[in-house]
């Protein structure tokens, strides 16, 4: 089983072409603390990449956040993780989701099934937002990932997975301690996009945000889901997602001072 510990990283998108920096990045959070390295996901595939990382860092956990199982089949992931687990057993995990069509939750369990005899659901993570998800997540993953959520959401989700299921949550962290400053720059961030993606959206309903809420991108529905202030209060906020169940919080490094690193590492990892 791969370990998560309690601070995770999820690296700004990147040129999949280019290792070097993919690599960089790796390795100064490694050395900086972090317990996991999440790549970015997307619809975009970069499985390429895991082995370069995996290898050049020493103890880190890769993870994949996430590879959308529309577009990297089921046996490319199998085949890496074969060969990762013979040299570097525990040091990649692999995070799935992105099913889209009439039918995703079939279609990931589907996908599900061909991997069992390659890589054994404590060895994976799922991307997961709706009650249905997180029970996927709970029988046939070893953790979920869930992304813009709040600290309730964390709860209730922390309730249905039982004790025996991790929790990693993303969240996105805003360096500015000027209210209206952060939510704008939220605003001008993947919120605007995903806030119009169903699977999102229905979970923003479900979390008691109004229609109004999430077409306006309100300030209720900014503050309930990411973080932004001084150190001290983003620290004080993600620490409310760890106590409400979150076995790992993993704050997004887009726009993150380099002179935050350390302090999140002592006050959360």
């Amino acid at each position: 089983m791969s370990e998560l510990g309690p601070l995770g990283a999820a690296i700004p998108a990147f040129d999949t072409t280019d290792s070097a920096a993919a690599i960089a990045a790796a390795v100064r959070l490694e050395e900086l603390g972090y317990s996991t390295l999440w790549m970015p996901g997307g619809q975009g595939d970069n499985l390429a990449l895991v082995p370069d990382l995996v290898r050049a860092t020493r103890r880190i956990t890769v993870a994949n956040g996430i590879l959308s199982v529309d577009q990297v089949p089921a046996a490319e992931v199998a085949t890496v993780y074969r060969a990762l687990a013979a040299t570097h057993p525990g040091r990649w995990l692999p995070g799935l989701g992105g099913a889209h069509g009439p039918r995703p939750l079939a279609t990931l369990t589907a996908y599900l099934d061909e991997l069992d005899t390659a890589v054994p659901a404590s060895g994976r993570v799922l991307s997961a937002l709706g009650p249905r998800m997180l029970e996927l997540a709970r029988d046939r993953a070893s953790a979920a990932y869930p992304f813009l959520v709040t600290p309730d959401y964390v709860a209730s989700a922390r309730e249905l997975l039982g004790a025996g299921t991790r929790l990693a949550v993303l969240v996105t962290v805003v360096a500015e301690p000027e209210p209206a400053r952060a939510r704008d720059l939220v605003r001008g961030g993947s919120l605007r996009f995903l806030a119009g993606v169903p699977g999102y959206a229905a979970n923003f309903r479900r979390m008691g945000f109004t229609p109004a809420d999430v077409a306006d991108l309100s300030d209720r529905l900014v503050d309930g889901v990411t973080v932004h202030g001084s150190f001290d209060t983003v620290v004080a906020r993600l620490r409310e997602y760890r106590a409400a169940g979150a076995d790992q919080v993993v704050v997004s490094l887009d726009g993150l001072p380099e002179s935050w690193h350390g302090g999140l590492v002592a006050a959360l990892g």
